[in-house]
């Protein structure tokens, strides 16, 4: 079955402000079910090595990348080592015990202050392109959501990268509005308008792969359990199973990129910092390290639900619109018109 041909709500059903409405919802239910398992994880990190003033580090909730910036030691609470913890769900009870359930969503505001405006973009130019591609590539039209997830990916990535940057900025040297501003002019005047996407590069090599992977594997996942199941419409199970599957897929076939990528984003960050030297270099003994020693199942754990959250929570918002817009149109059709009612005399 063509994934083509799958019973998704058709773009022109709903407009783009309830495709964002339905995609902003999304990234905050993922960020609200993702975000205390890194909390936890950072947590185990700082404990066995501590950071430093300036040094960077990645903050992934699944959804969203962040580099984030030690400003004094381990003082921010969502990376601070309050007590010993000797695995994963210590951790959750001794922090839940020791400062609250509100402590495990601490690193929640930077989350979705970058997570939603770049999910939005995302998700909606996806829909977009998907119903202008469709039409232009005819035969070829189950590549699809191969293409338009790598354009989309591009696209928000380019628009969000200027602000990654200077969220950092602000973080790292704690700068009032005018102050950044003028830091900001100074660099445009010294290195150009490109100095604004120094991260560019990193986040493309392995979100535009990843993008390109998940949306296909996804949209053929959905089509062939619609099929197996006999359903005219995706359900949120339905959907719920082929995000996840087709992101664990592509979180492992990416996982060489997404090494690189962090490594350039920690250079990048304390660049910033510290002002260390950028060598751009990709070192494939950390690579290398990394896949043996780590593996593909910490990132699948946070990626794989995470993706199945979103994409279920973003098809129930379209459902719930299409299913709207459709009730409004009935409704509209039934009511007499105006100018048809005979005139009183």
């Amino acid at each position: 079955m063509s994934s083509q041909k799958s019973s998704s709500v058709p773009t022109k059903d709903i407009t783009p402000v309830q495709q964002m409405t339905a995609s902003c919802s999304g990234a905050v239910i993922t960020s609200l079910f993702v975000t205390p398992l890194d909390v936890v994880k950072i947590r185990l990190q700082a404990q066995n090595s501590s950071f430093p003033k300036g040094k960077c580090f990645v903050y992934c909730n699944g959804l969203m990348d962040h580099i984030c910036v030690c400003e004094n030691g381990n003082s921010k609470a969502w990376y601070k080592t309050p007590g010993c913890f000797t695995g994963t769900l210590d951790a959750f009870i001794k922090i839940i015990h020791v400062e609250g359930v509100r402590s495990l969503w601490s690193g929640l505001p930077p989350t979705l202050v970058m997570a939603v405006p770049a999910t939005v973009i995302y998700f909606t130019c996806y829909d977009q392109l998907c119903s202008v591609l469709k039409h232009r590539m005819g035969d070829r039209s189950d590549y699809v959501p191969l293409l338009a997830g790598a354009i989309a990916r591009v696209g928000s990535a380019t628009v969000i990268s200027p602000l990654e940057l200077v969220r950092t900025k602000m973080q790292s040297e704690n700068l009032s509005y005018r102050e950044l501003s003028a830091v900001i002019w100074s660099a445009l005047d010294n290195k150009g308008w490109r100095s604004l996407w120094r991260g560019w590069g990193p986040t493309l090599l392995r979100d535009v792969p990843f993008s390109a992977m998940y949306w296909f594997n996804y949209e053929k996942g959905k089509a062939w359990l619609c099929q197996y199941y006999n359903c005219s419409d995706p359900t949120f199970a339905i959907t719920f199973m082929a995000g996840a599957l087709s992101g664990s897929f592509a979180s492992v076939i990416t996982l060489p990129f997404d090494v690189v990528k962090t490594r350039r984003q920690v250079e990048l960050g304390e660049l910033q910092t510290i002002k260390c030297e950028y060598s751009g270099e990709i070192i494939t003994a950390q690579i290398s390290l990394c896949l043996l020693s780590s593996g593909f199942l910490p990132r699948l754990i946070k990626v794989a639900p995470a993706c199945a959250v979103m994409i279920s929570t973003y098809e129930f918002g379209k459902a719930f619109f299409h299913r709207y817009n459709q009730k409004k149109q009935r409704v509209t059709k039934l009511q007499p018109s105006t100018s048809s009612r005979p005139e009183k005399h």
